[in-house]
C-alpha cells in the first residue's frame, strides 16, 4: 500500500512539474512583457524551483567521454565487463592507455546509483584503470532472479575482483566498507590470488559504536521488528520486480533529506535567488547536485534488514561475530594488503572513529601497512566529491596506491 501511494503521488507531481516548467518559461520569456516587471522573475523562478524539485528522475548516466592523461585528451569508453542479476561491473577504458594501477571503486547500495560517485571516478581516472560496481535498482529485478543479501554482496565483490585479476586495488565509499572489508578478510584467509593489493575505506560504518550519529541512533533505538514493519514495502505490478520485498529508495531519500532539512531549504532558497538575479550558472550547479541526489533506487529487503541487524544493531564485525555463508569473518586474517582509512571531521553519517576501527581490527597487519587520514572540516559527501576530495583527499589515496604498486 505504501508503494502504491507513493506511485500515485509521483504521477500527480510529474504532471504538476511539467505544468510549472511551462509556466516558468512563459513568465521569463523575452516576448512576454511581464518578464520585464518586478513580478515576472519572481514567479518564473519560483515555478522553476518547484518544477525541478517535483520532477520524476530515472537512473543518471556517468557521461565521461574523455579524460586528460599526461596533458593529452584521451577517449573513454564505458564498458560493462561482467553482468549479474543485482549488479554489473563497469569499466572506464581509456583508449591507448595501458599499465596503470587497476582500481575497483565500490559504490554504495544505499538508495543512490553508482553515478553518485562520478566525481570520485573523474578524479581517479587520469592515473588509474578505474572499474566500478553498478548496482541495479531492486524493483527492476524479477523475483525469478532470487534474493540478494549481505552474503551475496560479498560474493559479488570477490567475483568482480577475480574478473579484474590479481594486483587490483579496492576503494569503498561509505556503506560498502563492511562488505569490502569482509571480502578482503575472506580472500586473505583463503590466500586468494585476486585479493586487493590495497583497500581504502572512506566514511564507512566499520564500528558504529564509535561516535554514533543520528543514523546509528535510529537503528539502535528501535527493535528489528520495527524496521520489518515500517521500512519494507512490496514492489507494485508496473515494475519488473513486482512482488519483491524492498526498502524503497524514496524512504531512504526522505530520511537523508530530513536529517539536514535546513541545509536543503537553504540550498533551494539560494537557487531561487540565483534564478531571480539571472545567475543561471550557479542555479544549474545546484540543480545538477539534486538531479543526482534525488535519483533514488530500491534495496532488497533481505539486504537492508541484514545490514541493520549485523552492522548497526549487533556490531557483528568488531564483535568478531560477522559470518559469511556460515563461516566467521576474521579481520586478523588480513595480510599483504595496504589498509587506508579516511574520515571526514564533520561527517554526520559515519562519525569520526567508525572507519578508523578497521585498522585496529586488522591486528596481524603491520603498522607500516596501515594509514589513517582525517579530512578537516569535511562532511560525508565531501569525502568523495567536490574540491576537498580532488585537492586534499584524492592525493592521499593516489600516494597509497602508488606506494604499493611499486612495492
Amino acid at each position: 500500500m505504501l508503494y502504491d501511494t507513493y506511485e500515485l503521488q509521483r504521477s500527480m507531481l510529474a504532471g504538476a512539474s511539467a505544468m510549472a516548467g511551462m509556466s516558468s518559461q512563459w513568465w521569463t520569456n523575452p516576448a512576454n512583457p511581464f518578464a520585464y516587471s518586478n513580478v515576472g522573475p519572481l514567479v518564473g523562478s519560483a515555478l522553476d524551483v518547484f518544477a525541478h524539485a517535483s520532477a520524476p528522475r530515472g537512473k543518471p548516466r556517468f557521461v565521461i567521454d574523455s579524460v586528460e592523461v599526461a596533458g593529452k585528451a584521451v577517449a573513454v569508453e564505458t564498458r560493462i565487463e561482467a553482468r549479474k542479476p543485482f549488479g554489473q561491473l563497469k569499466h572506464f577504458a581509456k583508449k591507448g592507455v595501458k599499465g596503470q594501477p587497476r582500481l575497483l571503486v565500490v559504490a554504495p547500495m544505499s538508495g543512490h546509483y553508482a553515478s553518485l560517485l562520478r566525481g570520485t571516478v573523474e578524479r581517479m581516472l587520469p592515473g588509474h584503470d578505474v572499474w566500478i560496481t553498478d548496482w541495479r535498482d531492486a524493483k527492476m529485478v524479477p523475483l525469478s532472479e532470487g534474493a540478494f543479501d549481505l552474503d551475496s554482496y560479498i560474493d559479488y565483490l570477490i567475483g568482480f575482483l577475480e574478473h579484474i585479476g590479481p594486483g587490483a586495488h579496492m576503494l569503498a565509499v561509505c556503506q560498502p566498507s563492511v562488505p569490502s572489508y569482509a571480502a578482503t578478510a575472506i580472500m586473505s584467509a583463503n590466500n586468494h590470488p585476486a585479493k586487493p593489493r590495497t583497500l581504502t575505506l572512506m566514511g564507512g560504518p566499520i564500528d558504529t559504536r564509535a561516535a554514533p550519529t543520528a543514523v546509528n541512533t535510529l537503528a539502535t533505538q528501535r527493535p528489528h521488528a520495527w524496521f520489518q514493519q515500517n521500512a519494507i514495502a512490496t514492489v507494485p505490478l508496473l515494475y519488473p520486480g513486482a512482488g519483491r520485498k524492498v526498502y524503497p529508495g524514496f524512504l531512504q531519500l526522505a530520511g537523508f533529506m530530513t536529517m539536514n532539512l535546513g541545509n536543503h531549504l537553504i540550498s533551494h532558497w539560494e537557487m531561487f535567488r540565483h534564478l531571480v538575479a539571472g545567475d543561471g550558472e550557479s542555479a544549474d550547479s545546484t540543480k545538477e547536485f539534486y538531479d543526482e541526489y534525488r535519483s533514488a533506487c530500491d534495496m532488497t529487503a533481505e539486504f537492508y534488514l541484514q545490514t541493520v541487524d549485523a552492522v548497526f544493531q549487533r556490531h557483528a564485525l568488531p564483535q568478531g561475530e560477522l559470518r559469511h555463508r556460515g563461516a566467521l569473518v576474521d579481520p586478523r586474517a588480513i595480510e599483504g594488503v595496504g589498509l587506508l582509512a579516511i574520515e571526514g571531521e564533520r561527517d554526520d553519517i559515519s562519525g569520526v572513529g567508525q572507519t578508523k576501527a578497521a585498522l585496529k581490527l586488522a591486528r596481524n597487519l603491520p603498522a607500516s601497512e596501515k594509514k589513517y587520514h582525517l579530512a578537516r572540516d569535511v562532511g560525508h559527501y565531501g569525502i568523495f566529491n567536490g574540491r576537498r576530495w580532488r585537492e586534499d583527499i584524492a592525493p592521499v589515496v593516489e600516494d597509497w596506491i602508488a606506494r604499493h604498486e611499486s612495492a
